[in-house]
């Protein structure tokens, strides 16, 4: 059969029925697949999410902790450090582990070591111990943050990955906005260990969601079949690369600043500024409102401007903010609002850069996606190890603080000017789209 002439009527070749065009029109479009593109992003975030808030939702409690387990605030903060090395270590694993034998079985391992050295912590009897399991935690928490990056190298490329890294990082910004929050709603009612109750149950949440909702995206035929001396090699061919390196350097210092910021605030606002539990909460929480702001205003900046022009803007205005927070600390200028105002301003310009560089990165070894996006992360969260406990050594205040942040956005400018080289890298194309369906 043979659509009428005025092209109101066509045929239904399946079944050689005619059928209208209102009727057409009301079949599914392929513009269908951006509710799907929401929902990889949803649950990928929800993994993603679980290690800040390992990281943040005990930070109201640093100061109580250091009390009832008799200990320094120095020595606390190294329990934060040990989550970043837990975070860093698991990487490395986790990503070769995730090219040869799948995105899925790595994810649910990590996450269930996640709940187990949760629940352990409950029983830690002095800071050692509860500094080890914190290790656990972010060796568990690692797989959802190493794996949900490579999840989008294998679904997208080029400006579609920056794209898809800025909704992840949507997602990812509401757990330190409500981590510490509900941390100190927490200790209204219970100790430090129910936040750690708390994170065992949400687990226990991932790895039911991880079992049901998330389906493998490396197909056995992608797969690596190295051992370990091929992993060996997949990490010595990255290091060839200069600007890779040179990207993935930019990413773990920019992170620097992000952690200066994590593991020297609870001591700043309520020592220094005497704040209860609840109100650092609020404040936190406040400041990562602006990361946020940031994170999604990126793919609105990549319709006009280069990637890498992006994240050369934001790590330079990161830096003269920090600076301007130096300077007021140093003077002790504007209180309070002294400290928030340019951190926040801080934590805007690092939410610019931030989804940028691994995108960046990542783009040129989507091959090895896995283990490159491994080691990225191990450096990002490596780096943050390294800084947290320096923040502590010089002194836990306003002036240490932006001491750190001036530091590691600097040293990430004079690595993207001599190594990076942005002038030289091809921008991703502005058309990239999903490069699998999903």
């Amino acid at each position: 059969m043979t659509a009428t002439s005025d092209d109101t009527r066509t045929t239904a070749p399946s079944v050689g029925r005619p059928v209208t065009q209102a009727q057409l029109d009301a079949l599914p479009s392929p513009v269908a697949e951006k509710p799907r593109t929401a929902r990889t992003a949803l649950t990928l975030g929800a993994f993603v999410a679980l290690g800040p808030l390992t990281i943040d939702m005990y930070l109201p409690a640093l100061p109580t902790i250091t009390d009832e387990l008799q200990t320094t605030s120095s020595a606390v903060q190294l329990t934060l450090t040990g989550t970043l090395v837990g975070l860093a270590l698991g990487q490395l694993v986790l990503g070769p582990l995730s090219d040869r034998y799948g995105r899925r079985t790595p994810l649910l391992i990590g996450t269930s070591l996640h709940v187990l050295a949760s629940l352990l912590v409950l029983v830690a009897p002095n800071v050692a111990v509860l500094g080890l399991l914190r290790v656990l935690q972010g060796a568990g928490a690692a797989a959802g943050a190493v794996i949900a990056i490579a999840v989008v190298r294998d679904l997208f490329d080029g400006r579609a990955a920056a794209t898809m890294l800025s909704r992840l990082f949507l997602v990812l910004g509401v757990a330190p906005v409500l981590a510490p929050t509900i941390g100190g709603e927490i200790l209204r009612f219970t100790s430090w260990r129910g936040v750690f109750a708390l994170l065992a149950v949400y687990g226990v949440l991932l790895v039911a969601m991880g079992f049901f909702a998330v389906r493998e995206t490396l197909p056995p035929e992608r797969r690596s079949s190295n051992g370990v001396a091929g992993t060996l090699r997949s990490y010595g061919s990255l290091f060839h690369d200069r600007a890779y390196v040179g990207l993935v350097l930019v990413a773990g210092l920019t992170m620097a600043g992000l952690f200066a910021y994590v593991s020297g605030s609870s001591f700043v606002y309520q020592d220094e500024f005497g704040l209860d539990e609840q109100q650092f909460g609020l404040l936190f929480g406040a400041g990562a409102v602006f990361l946020i702001a940031a994170t999604q205003l990126n793919p609105v900046l990549l319709r006009w401007f280069a990637t890498a022009r992006i994240l050369v803007a934001g790590t330079i205005a990161g830096a003269l903010a920090g600076a301007t927070l130096l300077v007021l600390a140093l003077t002790d200028t504007g209180g309070l609002f002294g400290v928030a105002a340019p951190l926040w301003a801080v934590l805007f310009a690092v939410g610019l850069a931030l989804p940028n560089a691994p995108a960046l990165a990542l783009s040129r070894h989507g091959e090895k996606a896995g283990t490159a996006a491994a080691l990225l992360g191990a450096v990002q969260f490596g780096v943050g190890a390294a800084v947290s406990p320096l923040v502590g050594l010089l002194g836990n205040d306003a002036v240490a603080m932006g001491t750190v942040i001036v530091g590691s956005l600097v040293l990430a400018i004079v690595v993207l000017v001599v190594v990076v080289r942005p002038w030289q890298l091809a921008d991703p194309d502005r058309d990239s789209a999903a490069v699998v369906a999903h």
